[in-house]
């Protein structure tokens, strides 16, 4: 006897379901549900989004959002903790209602609790992002208190460098720009 298959949710699937606080998201058809993040998860990305306003404001290549949807497919859209998307990019993937309709430059996820969370954002998103061609993606850690930084290569995203506290985070696609690691963990 086999397992009954389950048909595989969409975009459109998502607009039924309830506005409870929860974060829904859809990954090869397969709905992933989010609680409401800690305050700390917040703080940083607040911090995060906060130093790249002040460069923006000077360099002004590009936007960031922090909790954008991002529509890959019709079965994979993920809500990224913060995206980047250079001026050209922002032109060319967002769409007259305003949904990013494919990769952000950057992605940049801030870990939470679990085993399911830490899986998600570590393994799947790791492997739906470099398929879809994120450019770089970065995990924050707020438990070891470090920032992985991933970067896209042939087979997909790979880990170029660890930063922990004392380190600064550059970017090959954000000229001039550096954020202390430590600036990051300020709660």
């Amino acid at each position: 006897m086999s397992a009954p298959v389950l048909p595989l949710l969409t975009v459109s699937d998502l607009d039924v379901l309830p506005e409870d606080g929860k974060t829904y998201e859809l990954i090869g058809g397969g709905l992933y549900v989010s609680r409401a993040p800690h305050i700390h998860h917040q703080l940083v990305v607040s911090n995060i989004t906060g130093s790249f306003f002040a460069y923006l404001s000077k360099s002004q290549i590009g936007k960031v959002a922090p909790g954008p949807g991002v529509i890959f497919t019709e079965y994979d859209a993920v809500i990224p903790d913060i995206v980047f998307l250079t001026n050209e990019r922002y032109k060319q993937i967002v769409s007259p209602e305003g949904k990013l309709t494919a990769a952000p430059d950057l992605a940049i996820e801030i870990l939470s609790l679990g085993a399911d969370n830490l899986r998600r954002d570590r393994v799947v998103k790791l492997r739906l992002y470099g398929e879809h061609g994120v450019k770089e993606y970065w995990i924050v850690d707020l438990f070891t208190l470090s920032v992985e930084i991933y970067r896209l290569q042939e087979n997909g995203l790979a880990l170029v460098e660890t930063l922990k506290i004392d380190d600064h985070i550059t970017s090959p696609m954000l000229p001039d720009f550096e954020l202390k690691v430590s600036d990051i963990f300020q709660f």
